[in-house]
């Protein structure tokens, strides 16, 4: 196992607030940047995440709010911000793609990539579609439209761009994929990543500043402005510098949602490859969150924040019901309906129930308590296993199995009628060290019960607290 890891989320576009769907990844890499912290200890964990600033997309939005560019990003990004502040998300760095290193580690790698002879300058005739801020073949549209973003008319676009070549790394790529079986999970990801690979073709990475003037300045060309993907890429590699984790010592690992995944795990690793810098280790590739069973849009009304969920359920319900049934491998959906019985079944009725039923029985019998306090549990290879696949779902599901153990272990024991003084301290004693197990493994995904819990059962004469979670009528 590698000393450090660099954990790294997609970070969001400006051209609007994040919603819910946005946030599931942020949620995910902080549930196992918590875990690593654990695990590799804080100084060798580091996570990162924020927003991306630059690109026609947010120009035009600003353009036609009628306010500066750079004030409209200043805006969405500390409301975005917010938003997973709001979830406690455990961030090293909330990086803006408008931050001065940033700018400067951008340019010199556009300059590091053109010095080693990838980049070169040509007349782009094509398709491009506006909201992935990206250009198109094609083959990539449907009935003439992006799959992503129906209502945005794909534009046929011809301007004197830089390239990369991006079409010389396809056997580079190709290695790269059958030597690490695990470079794009899930596994499905891999396969639809993998055959990818023998259409590359170059790709424009600069626009023209009279067209775009909202962008890093190209390093070698003072009309060209970088194109927003090959900035924004490279804020990873940024904070990566900014720590000393770009190296063979650490451990890389991207999360994104599908929409980003050809960037993420093909075009990124080329650039990386060819400026000269080490590759990630994994890009892990989280499906989609739509919402009562349709595409979470804000044109059709539809949009949840974050910040809403949390005031309405508590940060720790949110963070767990995602975390236990979000889009990890496919495509999941949200509504208050589903979020309440999870809530009331998970959560009321099963760790807050178990929880209420020791403490009070701790509490009437008088007896002070001696308690195990390692965080043992949590390292156990039986449970470390899922996160070193990221199945932060199925470490979920593990321990609510243990719960369930717990839970009939004390319908079996029946402490309430137990009289001997000596008995009873042995069996609540164990069930105390089991409730305490179990809140050790909750850290990462519910932090703020999980100490509730662990204090509830510190030792000594155990206080009963109120219900964590009240049953949702």
């Amino acid at each position: 196992m590698k000393k450090k890891i660099l954990i790294t989320t997609a970070i969001d576009y400006v051209n609007d607030v994040i919603h819910i769907g946005h946030a599931y990844q942020k949620i995910l890499a902080d549930c196992v940047a918590r875990f690593e912290r654990i695990r590799r200890g804080k100084e060798n964990t580091f996570f990162v995440t924020g927003t991306d600033e630059y690109g026609q997309k947010v120009y035009n939005v600003a353009k036609k709010l009628g306010v500066a560019t750079k004030e409209f990003v200043d805006d969405i990004s500390i409301k975005d911000r917010e938003q997973q502040d709001s979830l406690k998300i455990s961030y090293d760095r909330f990086i803006r793609t408008t931050d001065a290193d940033h700018v400067k580690t951008a340019s010199d790698f556009f300059k590091k990539v053109y010095d080693a002879g990838y980049i070169y300058k040509n007349i782009y005739k094509g398709l491009y579609c506006e909201g992935c801020e990206a250009y198109k073949t094609e083959k990539d549209l449907v009935e003439g439209k992006c799959p992503l973003h129906q209502n945005t008319e794909i534009q046929i676009v011809e301007d004197e761009n830089y390239f990369f070549k991006f079409s010389e790394f396809r056997d580079f790529l190709k290695e790269l994929y059958e030597k690490n079986a695990d470079f794009v999970l899930p596994n499905q990801r891999y396969k639809e990543m993998y055959s990818f690979i023998d259409n590359l073709e170059d790709v424009p990475v600069t626009r023209r500043k009279e067209n775009l003037p909202w962008g890093i300045q190209c390093p070698i060309d003072q009309d060209h402005v970088l194109w927003v993907w090959f900035d924004a890429l490279v804020n990873y590699l940024t904070f990566g510098l900014q720590v000393n984790t770009w190296d063979k010592d650490t451990k890389i690992v991207h999360f994104l949602g599908k929409d980003n995944a050809r960037m993420h795990a093909l075009l990124w690793p080329c650039m990386l490859k060819a400026a000269g810098y080490e590759l990630p280790e994994t890009v892990y590739v989280n499906a989609f969150l739509s919402l009562n069973g349709k595409k979470i849009s804000k044109s059709l009304g539809n949009v949840i924040s974050p910040k809403e969920l949390v005031e309405k359920y508590g940060v720790d319900p949110v963070r767990y019901y995602f975390l236990r049934y979000g889009p990890i491998v496919e495509d999941a959906d949200f509504s208050d309906s589903h979020f309440q019985t999870v809530y009331n079944a998970d959560l009321a009725n099963g760790l807050g129930n178990t929880v209420a039923r020791l403490a009070k029985m701790a509490e009437k019998s008088a007896i002070e308590f001696n308690v195990n306090t390692s965080q043992n549990s949590i390292l156990k290879p039986e449970f470390t296993q899922y996160f070193d696949i990221f199945r932060v779902d199925q470490a979920a599901q593990y321990i609510w199995s243990k719960l369930s153990d717990l839970d009939k272990h004390i319908n079996e024991k029946t402490p309430w009628a137990i009289e001997d003084k000596g008995e009873l301290r042995e069996i609540l004693e164990y069930e105390i060290s089991s409730i305490r197990e179990i809140a050790e493994m909750c850290k990462p995904f519910m932090p703020e019960t999980s100490e509730k819990i662990l204090q509830t059962f510190s030792g000594g004469l155990v206080v009963a607290p109120p219900s964590f979670f009240p049953r949702i009528q």
